[in-house]
């Protein structure tokens, strides 16, 4: 459980509840809209963040000042959208709001602002991020918590709850769907039953939020402590066939691995211990989440043959729809088309070489921690198929700087055109590869003199 501010303090009793302690710009924010006349208060998340304890990764400010107020206040801000939103310094300054229909279950048409914080309060996701600390207009007014809808309650009993009826609320924008999920995992507390079934029953709704919002929600989740807890509640509400179907495909496909366990379950233990692995990092998270991902596509007979390079297309594919950066995308994929190695004791050191030529010498950390995932995943012992002698030998090899890329050849293309007087194209390429592949045999092959000789007994062979 997350510290609390005050040690054994029930947080519930706002009367006994301090200031938080803020950063001096948000204090000169607020400071500044009171001696003006105007209402200020910190909202959302960052207040729901200091409650607990955790670390703050913003401030937000709610206000009765109006747009065009807070800029001459604030002329360094910037008006940000058409929702009221203020950017001073890197803080958000908004209108108090009332939110109206919203079409397209992201964003209201229009919105009205409001006077008084309880409105603004009423329009937002969940209780614990509808609780304010500030003052109103008034000059005698003092510095107060406000929590109109028993959000401080709910961080004690660690329950996540919509603000009023949560079907409107999640149609009202289908990103608190996702929201949800993520922060249910990332402060480990249990959704509200009302809540949660309110998420199964819009749970079409999230098709409306764009891919890279989905992407977003997606890296946080895998970031949470466990991280296959926001995936099984997307699960367990049914978001996750709306959004990833190769992944729900997953739930109830039995295969031979721990007793009791589907596909799916498989799935999120290999997850977690991805995350329980030293040197994990979200590339390793995300490789584990999807690695298997093929696996329903190629089910037949009780077998998943190919779901390797299956899987490698559909996650690419998926990442790419989701706006993961270009090289996250190469390296997940990666991973999966080779998490299916084999290790042999008797491999030569030639063999370890390939190994490692052929994984990426960026990427066969990764690729070992993977296995060691999904051995535990599977109820092995993280070290089954002798992956730490494997790993002992790699960062042998690595160490001796043996020759891995055509970049670490001792010739490159010009010095073959020139000294063999060939033409730009492809024989080329061919000839630097197989000369990569003789030097991984034997690295004492790479020296000018003998690659340009074997170069040009391939040459005249071929002729």
């Amino acid at each position: 459980m997350a510290r609390l501010p005050v040690r054994g303090q029930q947080l519930s009793r706002t009367a006994t509840l301090p200031a938080p302690r803020l950063p001096a710009e948000v204090a000169h924010i607020l400071a500044t809209l009171w001696a003006n006349g105007h209402a200020g208060y910190v909202v959302g998340g960052g207040v729901r963040d200091w409650l607990l304890g955790r670390a703050q990764a913003d401030w937000d400010i709610a206000t009765d000042a109006r747009p065009e107020r807070l800029l001459e206040l604030f002329p360094e801000g910037r008006y940000e959208n058409r929702f009221g939103t203020v950017t001073i310094n890197g803080v958000e300054a908004t209108t108090f709001r009332r939110d109206h229909l919203y079409a397209d279950h992201r964003r209201p048409d229009s919105v009205t602002f409001a006077d008084d914080i309880r409105d603004d309060l009423a329009r937002r996701d969940f209780t614990v991020n509808a609780i304010a600390w500030g003052r109103t207009a008034e000059a005698d007014a003092r510095e107060d918590w406000v929590d109109p809808h028993a959000g401080l309650a709910d961080l004690d009993a660690r329950t996540l709850r919509a603000v009023g009826d949560p079907a409107r609320r999640f149609d009202e924008d289908a990103l608190r769907l996702l929201r949800a999920a993520r922060l249910a995992a990332q402060l480990d507390f249990e959704i509200e039953p009302g809540t949660n079934a309110a998420m199964a029953t819009t749970s079409e709704l999230v098709r409306w939020v764009s891919p890279e919002r989905v992407g977003g929600e997606l890296r946080r989740m895998l970031a949470a402590d466990p991280p296959s807890r926001g995936f099984a509640i997307l699960a367990e509400t049914r978001l996750l066939g709306a959004l990833l179907p190769d992944l729900a495909a997953q739930v109830s496909l039995p295969q031979d691995k721990i007793t009791g366990h589907d596909l799916w379950q498989h799935t999120l233990a290999t997850l977690d211990a991805s995350a329980g692995l030293s040197g994990t990092s979200a590339r390793l998270r995300l490789a584990a989440l999807l690695h298997d991902i093929g696996k329903p596509a190629t089910f037949a007979d009780g077998r998943f043959l190919g779901h390797d390079r299956e899987g490698a297309r559909l996650a690419i594919d998926l990442l790419v729809r989701l706006a993961f950066p270009r090289r996250d995308v190469d390296q997940v994929g990666r991973l999966i088309r080779h998490h299916m190695f084999s290790y042999q004791q008797q491999w030569s050191n030639a063999a370890v070489r390939r190994f490692i030529r052929r994984i990426g010498a960026d990427l066969v950390d990764d690729q070992l921690r993977l296995r060691q995932a999904d051995n535990i995943g599977s109820g092995l012992a993280a070290d089954a198929g002798h992956v730490d002698e494997l790993r002992q030998r790699v960062a042998r090899e690595l160490a001796a700087g043996v020759p891995l890329r055509l970049a670490d050849l001792a010739v490159d293309g010009h010095v073959l055109m020139a000294e063999l007087d060939l033409a730009p194209g492809p024989q080329v390429g061919r000839l630097l590869d197989r000369l990569l592949a003789a030097v991984i045999v034997d690295p004492a092959l790479n020296t000018r003199e003998q690659l340009v000789g074997r170069a040009r007994a391939v040459v005249a062979g071929s002729r």
